[in-house]
């Protein structure tokens, strides 16, 4: 008995995890659990100890499926390493946590070496906005979320993608070895059952990417979706992500105290990225992204 009940959440397991983006949405909670696909896996050591312990061949057999799956699935995420290299373009993003008394100091963790930094829950006039304005000479701040950068900003204009109100932007920096248009976005949220307006938002916001026509395209922000997230399509292709061409592991941002989830992301086009990291942010919920690119 306990080898067949094994066996069928073993291969129930493993086309959960194959199959994932043909299950319905239902009502947003399939979504969610996407969030957090590659969790799933923790599951397999249990399923295989108690195979073991009904002394079931065909039930370890079973069980190494989902395990198989997982490894088709993650194992280049967890085995990759930065290609590494020469950039010309270094950028970061961090929700900094609107209550975040300690916000200048995050931002700090995330600026450090960046050429351009994307900031989201910012309080306007508060730490981290006066923090990130000693450290650039060029800044655009739109409500609650800001672009501050070692070069100059031109064209910056606000972007609404479904709000209702302004929480993204845009603007062209203009590095020394070329242009980059540059996104910073903040997305409705996502939770168990409640996705319908965050779907909204990632598909405005995919709207939005695809009328322009810069060469050169960043999009910064916490756009509260996981990498296995189905309606991440909207964004991914066209654009790429720089956690899964050069970062090591999953690179998840949130919780900060124990990550398990991906919503801050760094994608883009007409460049290579040879190096993707997490750092920790002080006071904030959510640690930081950064990435280096390539012309």
């Amino acid at each position: 008995m306990l080898a067949r009940v094994v066996a069928v959440l073993a291969v129930a397991l493993a086309a959960i995890l194959a199959g994932h983006r043909l299950l319905p949405a239902l009502g947003g909670v399939t979504p969610v659990l996407e969030s957090g696909l590659p969790w799933l896996g923790v599951a397999i050591v249990p399923m295989v100890a108690l195979a073991a312990v009904a002394r079931s061949r065909g039930a370890v057999v079973a069980a190494l499926a989902p395990a198989l799956v997982w490894a088709v699935m993650f194992g280049p995420s967890v085995l990759r390493r930065p290609p590494g290299g020469p950039s010309d373009f270094t950028v970061a993003t961090l929700n900094v946590g609107v209550s975040n008394e300690m916000s200048g100091e995050a931002v700090q963790a995330a600026a450090a070496g960046r050429d351009v930094v994307a900031v989201q829950e910012l309080t306007p006039g508060g730490p981290a906005a006066k923090e990130l304005s000693t450290i650039y000479p060029h800044r655009f701040q739109v409500g609650t979320v800001g672009l501050w950068s070692k070069y100059r900003l031109d064209d910056a204009k606000r972007i609404d993608v479904g709000l209702g109100w302004a929480r993204a932007l845009r603007a062209v920096v203009r590095t020394g070895k070329g242009d980059v248009t540059v996104y910073v976005m903040h997305l409705a949220s996502a939770r168990p059952g409640e996705t319908s307006f965050r779907d909204k938002t990632l598909k405005e916001a995919g709207e939005v990417i695809a009328k322009d026509k810069s060469r050169r395209l960043v999009l910064l922000g916490d756009l509260n979706t996981a990498t296995t997230d189905r309606n991440r399509g909207n964004l991914v292709p066209p654009l790429r992500d720089a956690q899964e061409e050069a970062g090591a592991g999953f690179g998840f941002t949130w919780p900060s105290g124990f990550p398990i989830t991906r919503p801050d992301h760094i994608l883009y086009r007409g460049m290579d990225a040879t190096l993707a990291e997490v750092r920790e942010a002080t006071g904030s919920d959510h640690r930081a992204a950064i990435a280096d690119l390539r012309f």
